[in-house]
């Protein structure tokens, strides 16, 4: 499966530094960069979630799932790499929940949650993207996705973000609807338990250690 993802990075990419390279000289401007990223809308045909069951899974979020997204996002790079000598931005796979047809009926399913979610941003491009969640969500458990998120950025020196959306109104299974490439959300549940004490304590955490590590 990696070489076949590889290979086909490998083409894809190819023929965008050709056109790139080709558009930089007609309109007489530096050739900037390729970026590889798998960027999911909610048409048929561009989900990631889709391209991780066609590699085995019944449903995206099951077990299996992030290490299936490490091996995608890897092999992306690996083939896209080798195709252009401008490969830059973050050249991986995106998991934008609302923005991504699989990943919606993964949520829908109650296959794909916030816990795996997270789990999969270590391994990814980005952190948790377009998540729908109650509105009533105290904001000290939004502040605790955050810092999770921000936890599993620092710890392994990548790229993270947050996009939670607290659809005001709305309650756990509902739907939100974006329109257009944003697409629809289903409201995702959150731990019931509270972070606020946590939160509360305010200040910040030390800066991880990468000089001894195992």
């Amino acid at each position: 499966i990696a070489d076949i993802i590889k290979k086909t990075a490998f083409k894809i990419t190819r023929m965008g530094q050709l056109v790139g390279a080709k558009a930089s000289q007609m309109l007489g401007v530096p050739f900037g960069i390729v970026d590889l990223s798998l960027a999911p809308t909610p048409a048929v045909g561009d989900s990631v979630a889709h391209i991780l069951e066609a590699m085995g899974l019944e449903v995206c979020g099951t077990h299996g799932t992030t290490a299936a997204l490490a091996l995608l996002n890897d092999a992306v790079k690996k083939g896209g790499v080798m195709a252009s000598s401008n490969v830059g931005g973050l050249s991986g796979a995106f998991i934008p929940v609302s923005e991504d047809a699989g990943m919606i009926d993964a949520a829908v399913d109650g296959t794909l949650t916030l816990n795996k979610l997270e789990a999969m941003t270590a391994v990814c491009s980005v952190g948790l993207d377009m998540i729908a969640i109650p509105g009533d969500v105290e904001p000290s458990t939004i502040s605790a996705i955050i810092a999770d998120e921000m936890a599993i950025g620092m710890v392994n020196n990548k790229t993270t973000a947050v996009r939670v959306i607290p659809a005001v109104g709305l309650k756990e299974g509902e739907m939100l609807e974006f329109g257009g490439l944003f697409g629809s959300a289903p409201v995702m549940p959150v731990s019931k338990k509270s972070s606020a004490k946590f939160i509360a304590r305010g200040g910040r955490i030390p800066a991880p250690m990468h000089s001894i590590k195992n």
